[in-house]
């Protein structure tokens, strides 16, 4: 089968065998973002030169901006739930193919607004060591959007959404604190003892709106340096996240890309909470167990 990880900024697509081994994986920037609301052609571009009759898709692809608008399943869901909800779509440029889409996870808390994700759920549902089965576990998928996640069970039964990446961005980018940072983003080091300075000021009293000023303050009487800033920025929204994920005695299982997994890692180390890393690639595996539950052709 073809197991495809398609999101607003990438597309990421496995070949697998029958036991969900990974024979041939290919990515492209080709996300939604770049595709224009054409999707078919870029999915028969990428899988050209594989004749696996399956094409099971995961991501913003099943989103009101993707191919086609898969409904979210409800939360508490097991893996089950999320193969009762895949949809498939009309590719007629993928003769003796079927393409399918999984939907979502929405959650509806009490006296709050809802939460949701695309993807991420995947990524849960291949976790190894039959964690995705069975036991209680809490786990951050940090990105743009992080996503923390109760495991049940087997079953997602809450998720909650920061959004801290993108305010990093904002932050970093287009407020008044960017003046006082090195001009071009992409040159950004990791400065460690910046970054648990702004950890650290994530506890102290007065909350987030007031800290960000602080950044500023700093810089000005040079406490912080062009080159630390940054650091210390992404630390204190890291350390505000954590405060209101109330992540307990851990372990908390992190899934995402190295880069960050280790910027939450040192977080949640400083502040004593262990944790348990895992990368990108879950996906693949959560899509192959999926098919799998479905009855699709491997």
């Amino acid at each position: 089968m073809i197991a495809v990880d398609w999101g607003t900024s990438s597309f990421r697509a496995y070949r697998l065998d029958a036991a969900g081994q990974v024979l041939d994986q290919r990515s492209a920037a080709a996300g939604l973002l770049a595709c224009g609301g054409v999707f078919e052609p870029v999915l028969a571009r990428q899988v050209a030169t594989w004749d696996d009759p399956t094409i099971l898709m995961a991501g913003m692809i099943g989103s009101r901006s993707g191919w086609q608008e898969v409904p979210y399943a409800d939360c508490p869901a097991g893996i089950e739930a999320l193969a009762a909800g895949v949809k498939e779509v009309a590719a007629p440029s993928l003769p003796g193919r079927r393409v399918w889409i999984v939907p979502g996870l929405a959650h509806h808390p009490v006296g709050a607004p809802p939460e949701v994700m695309r993807g991420e759920e995947t990524q849960i549902f291949g976790l190894p060591d039959g964690m995705s089965e069975r036991g209680s576990h809490c786990i951050c998928l940090p990105g743009t959007h992080s996503k923390w996640v109760q495991l049940e069970g087997g079953r997602i039964v809450s998720l909650r959404t920061a959004m801290t990446g993108e305010l990093y961005s904002l932050l970093r980018q287009h407020s008044l604190l960017a003046a006082l940072m090195p001009k071009n983003a992409n040159e950004d080091g990791d400065d460690e003892a910046a970054f648990l300075l702004g950890v650290d000021a994530s506890r102290r009293t007065g909350g987030l709106l007031h800290h960000l000023f602080g950044v500023r303050t700093q810089g000005l009487f040079g406490s912080l340096s062009p080159a630390q800033s940054p650091s210390y920025l992404s630390g204190l929204l890291i350390g505000h996240e954590l405060q209101a994920a109330g992540t307990g005695t851990g372990p908390v299982q992190l899934v995402g890309s190295a880069a960050l997994v280790r910027r939450y890692q040192r977080a949640l180390a400083h502040l004593g909470v262990p944790t348990r890393c895992h990368g990108e690639a879950l996906s693949s595996t959560g899509l192959h167990r999926l098919a799998r539950v479905r009855g699709f052709t491997l």
